[in-house]
């Protein structure tokens, strides 16, 4: 092959009623992120995504396409905020540990949401605990 230094990778889409998720990088296979994932994840009109909060793990988020609301509370102290992202206005959102979030699509196409979370993801040690204290 000519370039041979050019990688190719075919990714999984993993898909519910609620829309997809697929990894692009992830740190226990790609030397990029460093221990990290980055991941597209989309979401059906109308539906939420998320509801969790990590106690060890950073993540961002970045509207592609769309615009969502993107609840957050402090699970430490109750603190809640809501922030509108919208592709639009180009914004990056740091959710730092123990900060619950969730992103509701509002509008009437499918949300495209990349993320970028400081550790992959890992079944033997989740670090994603569920949280249901929003309206």
């Amino acid at each position: 092959m000519l370039l041979e230094q050019v990688e190719v990778k075919r990714l999984q889409r993993i898909t519910d009623s609620r829309g997809s998720l697929v990894e692009i990088l992830r740190g226990d296979s790609d030397p990029l992120t460093a221990g990290g994932q980055i991941y597209l994840t989309t979401a059906a009109p109308g539906c939420t995504k998320g509801s969790h909060y990590h106690r060890r793990k950073t993540e961002w988020f970045f509207v592609v396409l769309g615009c969502c609301l993107l609840q957050l509370a402090d699970v430490t102290r109750g603190q809640t905020e809501e922030l509108v992202l919208c592709e639009e206005v180009p914004i990056a959102v740091k959710i730092p540990p123990l900060i619950a979030h969730a992103v509701r699509n509002t509008g009437r196409t499918p949300l495209y949401l990349l993320a970028y979370i400081d550790a992959a993801y890992d079944p033997a040690r989740p670090d994603t605990f569920p949280y249901s204290a929003w309206r």
